[in-house]
């Protein structure tokens, strides 16, 4: 199958909750999955490795004070891995050509965990398309003392343990682990993660790309997180321009579940801040 070629859209298990049609946007023969509502300043959120095909309460949230648009990466969500996808460049074109389609312009770009490095980049390639940039507990810098947890190491409930602070939580949002085809696509989107973050973990040029940026910037992270440093945050908030870096008490790796009003409330007035 080449670059051009069409590829199908791929039937995927319906998580219980929160679960939302999405639209499809076809972006060079690749059916891109997004949810978008909302009216006013054009807000894009990069999803991170999981927890895909749900519009959760932080969504709703934004939505209510923004246009919100929230695709889904290729091997997540509804939207089907391609052969030819490889690593964030790939990403970061086609995120590029999805937004010229849905004419949009300047944005104010989101990015968590995965997607908060998948943000870095687009915002290093693309200063100019940005308003602002808002990173919630990212990865992809490179950390010598604190290299953190290896994600593909860990098994399903070791992970899920470290993903959260607020246990009381996780039931809210897992899938059904005794559903087969809820294991099998959970896996499909591990293989995902693994194909742009396996080896590196870190893009070295990332640093002195990120100079670029004249945008107001901000930083996320959890109070506690046990998957990725709280020093990763730390060091993407040293590494952009002007950054303001929060942490949100009560949260781990996962403040967009966790802490979902408080997040959402920092977002908006960052976003408004920016945009006056």
């Amino acid at each position: 199958m080449s670059y051009v070629d069409v590829v199908d859209k791929v039937a995927v298990p319906h998580p219980d909750r929160y679960y939302t049609p999405p639209a499809f946007e076809q972006v060079s023969g690749l059916p891109i999955a997004y949810r978008r509502q909302g009216n006013g300043e054009v807000v894009v959120l990069f999803h991170g490795a999981g927890f895909t095909r749900m519009w959760i309460p932080l969504y709703e949230m934004l939505a209510q004070a923004c246009d919100f648009i929230a695709p889904e990466q290729p091997g997540f969500g509804e939207t089907p891995m391609p052969k030819w996808f490889r690593n964030f460049d790939d990403l970061t074109i086609l995120y590029d050509q999805f937004l010229e389609q849905l004419g949009v312009e300047r944005i104010h770009l989101i990015g968590f965990s995965m997607g908060g490095w998948a943000a870095a980049e687009f915002a290093a390639f693309y200063p100019r398309r940005l308003k602002s940039l808002s990173l919630i507990t990212p990865v992809g810098l490179r950390l010598l003392d604190h290299p953190g947890v290896d994600i593909f190491q860990l098994s399903p409930a070791q992970l899920m343990d470290r993903l959260f602070k607020d246990k009381a939580v996780m039931t809210e949002f897992l899938p059904d682990m005794d559903n087969f085809d809820e294991g099998i696509h959970l896996y499909s989107e591990f293989s995902a993660a693994a194909r742009v973050m396996w080896a590196p973990r870190y893009n070295l040029a990332l640093e002195r790309r990120l100079q670029r940026l004249t945008c107001p910037t901000l930083v996320i992270g959890g109070e506690e997180d046990r998957l990725v440093p709280n020093e990763m945050s730390d060091r993407y908030a040293q590494v952009l321009p002007g950054a303001r870096l929060v942490r949100i008490p009560g949260t781990g790796h996962e403040p967009c579940l966790e802490r979902p009003r408080e997040l959402a409330d920092i977002l908006i007035g960052f976003i408004q801040e920016a945009s006056r």
